[in-house]
């Protein structure tokens, strides 16, 4: 039987030596590899196709809950945080398993019993407790200042004062910045909750707009306005969206 391929993701190494340390106990796991951010995570998960994955979530240059995002098909994954009990509940409830720092061996042990008993499950391999994760990270409040996105291995950290709008494309959003233009799964309304409501509205289902990008407003239809912004996009906006503005402006 082969074994099961182990990604370690953590910036540092006492943590990754631990969790090294602590899979010796586990002949049927092998490490695939072990790295130190988000950057690299992502081509390893792409490389290596690892079964299991330890994630930390606090790292630098994008966190773990950042990773989190740019998987579409990941496989089971145990977080270690230092994050407080309010987070570890909320993990909790969403079967997926988390080491609290500093973890002992025993804790480590059912961690791993538990992750192995989902992967070992032939009948549902399914990503839903993940996928409820990401859910309820979204529907968190609180204003982001960036937006990660990816395309390929490469990713992306787009500063929210960077961009100039956002546009709805089916289930993916288009975020146009100065950095290009880059395509995410989330939806507008979680960016309509989470970007600075200071800076940016919403001017139509389909567009959120960077306040300090617009240029003018000018009339186009009977109930329809363009929106011009200083990159030369012309974006139409729904009268709720013009009124939205003119309560703004």
């Amino acid at each position: 039987m082969s074994k099961i391929k182990v990604l370690i993701i953590d910036d540092e190494p006492p943590a990754r030596d631990l969790v090294k340390h602590y899979l010796k106990d586990f002949p049927a796991l092998e490490i695939a590899g072990e790295c130190e951010n988000g950057f690299e995570a992502l081509k390893a998960i792409q490389e290596l196709k690892p079964q299991l994955i330890f994630l930390d979530i606090q790292m630098p240059k994008i966190n773990g809950f950042e990773l989190l995002e740019l998987l579409t098909d990941p496989p089971p994954i145990i977080f270690t945080t230092a994050y407080d009990e309010f987070a570890i509940r909320a993990f909790e409830m969403n079967a997926v398993d988390y080491l609290l720092k500093p973890f002992s061996a025993s804790r480590f042990r059912q961690a791993v019993e538990r992750a192995l008993l989902r992967i070992e499950d032939k009948g549902d391999l399914t990503t839903k407790p993940v996928t409820d994760l990401k859910r309820q990270f979204e529907e968190t409040p609180g204003e982001i200042d960036r937006v990660v996105a990816r395309l390929g291995s490469r990713i992306v950290v787009i500063p929210v004062d960077t961009i100039y709008y956002i546009e709805a494309q089916d289930d993916y959003v288009m975020i146009c910045s100065s950095l290009g233009n880059h395509l995410k799964e989330k939806t507008m309304k979680y960016f309509e909750s989470h970007l600075p409501r200071n800076g940016f509205i919403r001017i139509h289902r389909s567009h959120i707009v960077n306040i300090s990008q617009i240029v003018s407003v000018d009339l186009y239809g009977k109930d329809t306005h363009l929106v011009v912004l200083k990159s030369g996009a012309r974006l139409k906006a729904s009268a709720e969206g013009y009124k939205r503005l003119r309560e703004l402006l």
